[in-house]
């Protein structure tokens, strides 16, 4: 018995080790992939948190863009000529703040993120996208609207959430570039509660190019953001549901009303890309000089076009475009025009704001002076392919703008001739405009800096 015990003794320890054995090396493989799994998940999260902040921000700026625009009403509701002051000296101080406090923050911000994308120095890239710059970038804007600028909110929340998204990812600072168009691209899924349009904004616009390793990163940024601002206001249709039809015998209408304003979005960007690279001789060195003067003359402008409109082109033209669209007001000749030189003037200006609203606006006036000469066409249709063509030339990028006008009007059966639309207005802003807007404005930003950078711009 002695014998056995010893000999169980003896063979305990040998049965045991292999298991110990196997237990430490299943250990250490978890551990392992633990490891490798934390900077991935971590990743993951980062997003997720940075999409949900966008979402919060894009919420918070279109109440404050609304305030500011009712403070603006309430200022001139005494006498429309209040304006005349209010508008330039807003304007001019509107300036001061983006060209020496908040350097960076002038335009829409479109073009910053796309010159942050694509620029090899950390630390400009970091002056177009840091939180001061988001920060004065939201006040300056609303002090803006609160003057009567035509602007709109929807270009500065790209900067913004990009400069979220950035802030993020300073614990992963290899995905910064795909960080950045997550950014954008879930500021304006949030800003219009367009997730789709979000997604090809994302990668026609500002990546100009399908990035595969990017693609989960803009889904998961969309996700957050969009989910946010469905939580605090609800699912809802911009610009409300919609469902005009165009005849097919009437189709002869789109070509046309695409050539047009296709044609008016091109000329819009070749005017503010010609002011941005600086006008030549006397007056180029004028305004140079003397920016902040420039943009009182600029508000003084936009105010005259103001009275001359009764006031419809102030703002981002949100209210006066849904009007047109569901057939609640007509769109009088002179107001496209108008609401046209007024974003104009609050383009060039160097006040940050954005374009996509007012675009908005200006091409559903163009729909419904069409509709007011040809009163039997059906005004929604007539209203949707203004919108999209002129939105097309401004952008240059046809898909982002059917995709975007169809999520915010949910009408899928015009889905046709607003493709059709796209590619001609496309076509026509070309003519006029060689390069795209946003890109060019991008390539200035990095020449002016003297910053090596990827190639930007793809023009036709």
């Amino acid at each position: 018995m002695t014998e056995m015990r010893d000999a169980a003794t003896t063979i305990e320890p040998n049965a045991a080790g292999p298991k110990r054995s196997r237990y430490r090396r299943s250990i250490t493989r978890l551990r392992s992939a633990s490891l490798e799994a934390y900077p991935l998940w971590r990743g993951r999260l980062l997003f997720l948190a940075g999409g949900i902040c966008v979402g919060l921000a894009a919420v918070l700026m279109a109440k404050g863009a609304d305030l500011a625009q009712d403070g603006f009403r309430r200022l001139t509701a005494p006498s429309p000529l209040i304006a005349l002051v209010l508008t330039p000296a807003g304007f001019a101080l509107a300036a001061l703040l983006a060209r020496t406090v908040f350097p960076n923050s002038q335009g829409s911000g479109i073009p910053q993120v796309i010159a942050a994308r694509h620029a090899r120095d950390a630390r400009f890239r970091f002056s177009l996208i840091s939180p001061r710059v988001a920060c004065g970038k939201v006040l300056v804007l609303f002090l803006g609207l609160l003057c009567g600028a035509s602007a709109g909110r929807e270009g500065p929340t790209v900067q913004v959430g990009a400069a979220i998204m950035a802030a993020f990812g300073r614990l992963t600072p290899d995905r910064l570039p795909g960080l950045l168009l997550a950014g954008g691209a879930a500021g304006v899924a949030a800003a219009f509660n367009t997730p789709l349009a979000g997604i090809v904004f994302g990668i026609e616009e500002l990546g100009r190019a399908y990035e595969a390793r990017s693609s989960g990163l803009i889904v998961a940024g969309i996700v957050a953001a969009g989910l946010t601002s469905l939580w605090l206001l609800g699912n809802y249709t911009y610009f409300g549901t919609s469902q005009a039809e165009l005849p097919l015998a009437a189709g002869w209408i789109v070509p046309l009303l695409a050539g047009l304003g296709g044609f008016a979005g091109g000329l819009f960007s070749r005017l503010v890309i010609l002011f941005a690279r600086g006008l030549p001789g006397a007056a180029g060195r004028l305004i140079g000089a003397r920016p902040v003067v420039f943009a009182a003359l600029c508000g003084l402008c936009v105010a005259l076009c103001g009275l001359a409109s009764h006031g419809t082109a102030y703002g981002t033209g949100y209210e006066e475009a849904r009007a047109i669209l569901h057939g609640d007001t007509t769109a009088g000749w002179t107001y496209a025009p108008l609401k046209f030189a007024a974003t104009v003037l609050s383009s060039i200006s160097g006040i940050p704001g954005g374009l996509f609203a007012p675009s908005l606006a200006v091409g559903a006036g163009i729909g419904g002076t069409v509709h007011s000469v040809l009163p039997d066409m059906p005004v929604g249709a007539l209203v949707l392919i203004g919108m999209v063509a002129y939105l097309t030339g401004v952008l240059q990028a046809p898909i982002t703008s059917f995709v975007i006008v169809t999520e915010m009007t949910q009408n899928h059966t015009m889905m046709i001739p607003l493709m059709i639309a796209a590619l001609i207005a496309d076509a026509a802003s070309k003519a006029v405009c060689r390069g795209g807007l946003y890109h060019t404005l991008a390539e200035l930003m990095l020449e002016r800096a003297d910053i090596p950078a990827q190639p930007v711009t793809k023009t036709a």
